[in-house]
């Protein structure tokens, strides 16, 4: 059967990498990829999954779902295709879609054989209000056995950890006046968005190292000789777990109150971004997809052990309702960082579209020793029990 997914892939490798070259050639921002969500959607029906659109009222969201009619665990698959401001597919989400329907489309190869679904989720807007977290909220991946997907980067990384994340808007409003005839008449709002920064930069003595406050001034004011009567500001506040930074946040936002007092400027806050979650990686399955990996070819010795991340992902949030994976896997032998011109560059190179052919390979095999082995989905799930603090399942002993 294994034979038969690697077979199926390679086959349809120049459908996948023309559809890789389209998203990236072809860049769209959250929320508003419907060139991206058509083209892989459409793909998948034409492989015989049953897609719905829209998914949790998301225009460019989908599930789709390859049914064996037997019974069987549930894979599931993410594909993300949004792009980033002016520099386009600079994460690799053109890989990262096409790798999320090319697993699904060769691990639905084998269903008649195994039993079970393969549903593979468009997730729109990864990079700002994640797809993820809606649909993690609205329930939709609680079907699910196991989650997978994979994203590209300049080496092969173990899944390992996020950090969860508050993206949080502090607004203050002020008074106008005269800067020099009269500046006894204003309360000065940029003042107050002064105060809570140089507040914030008091309050990271005391957080812990792993925790990370970040922002910009958004609004500031028109003119230098005209108080000004309205600012804003707008913070990332990130920390290793989901209950820390629900304690960092509040702090952060006793500083802006702190200024507002200060000032004499009225706060108002808000979260101008979806929270993401910690991500929680399954070491299970991170253990089994590691082992396809070397199976495909990739020597050992090139794939690094999980690491502390240092970015937030709404993988996060599926990965506190179901099992979940979110590796790495290498596109490039330069050193670019993601978010760059030059990752771009790469993420649409020959050697990138050979890398995401690799990966939608070792998810789909990691999906198909789920299906087959009992064993291994029970130490996965009696794993997630124990992560999220549950009762053990009732098959494991």
């Amino acid at each position: 059967m294994k034979q038969q997914i690697v077979d199926e892939i390679d086959q349809l490798k120049t459908v996948f990498d023309e559809i890789s070259v389209y998203i990236g050639e072809n860049p769209e921002l959250g929320h508003e990829e419907f060139k991206a969500s058509k083209v892989l959607s459409k793909t998948l029906e034409d492989y015989r999954f049953t897609v719905e659109m829209g998914t949790c009222n998301l225009p460019t969201a989908f599930r789709a779902v390859y049914d064996s009619g037997k019974e069987g665990p549930v894979i599931g698959f993410m594909a993300e295709y949004d792009a980033l401001p002016e520099v386009g597919h600079a994460c690799g989400h053109n890989l990262i879609g096409t790798m999320g329907i090319a697993a699904g489309i060769g691990l639905s190869r084998v269903l008649s054989e195994t039993g079970g679904k393969v549903i593979v989720y468009g997730t729109p807007a990864e990079e700002t209000r994640g797809g993820k977290v809606t649909m993690a909220d609205a329930g939709i991946f609680n079907e699910l056995d196991i989650a997978l997907m994979v994203h590209p980067l300049n080496s092969y990384v173990k899944s390992g950890s996020s950090l969860a994340m508050d993206a949080i808007q502090f607004e203050f409003f002020g008074k106008s006046t005269h800067a020099a005839a009269s500046p006894q008449d204003g309360i000065n709002a940029l003042d107050a968005v002064i105060q809570t920064f140089n507040s914030i930069n008091a309050l990271r003595q005391h957080i812990l190292p792993s925790a990370r406050i970040h922002g910009i001034i958004t609004e500031g004011g028109k003119a230098a000789n005209v108080t000004p009567d309205y600012a804003v500001a707008q913070f990332y506040v990130r920390g290793t777990s989901r209950a820390y930074v629900n304690e960092l946040t509040e702090k952060v936002k006793k500083c802006a109150e702190g200024a507002a007092l200060q000032t004499g400027a009225a706060m108002k806050h808000s979260f101008y971004e979806f929270s993401y979650d910690d991500m929680i990686t399954n070491t299970g399955l991170s253990e089994a997809f590691t082992k396809e990996l070397i199976s495909l070819g990739i020597d050992s010795g090139e794939i690094q052990e999980q690491r502390d991340g240092s970015g937030s992902l709404d993988m996060g949030n599926v990965s506190q309702v179901v099992p979940s994976i979110h590796p790495y896997i290498k596109i490039t032998e330069e050193a670019y960082a993601c978010h760059t011109h030059e990752f771009r560059e790469a993420a649409m190179t020959e050697q990138a579209r050979e890398a995401m052919i690799l990966g939608a390979k070792a998810m789909a095999l990691t999906g198909m020793e789920v299906l087959s082995n009992k064993e291994l989905l029970q130490e996965i799930k009696a794993e997630f029990a124990l992560q999220r603090g549950q009762s053990l399942p009732e098959f494991v002993e």
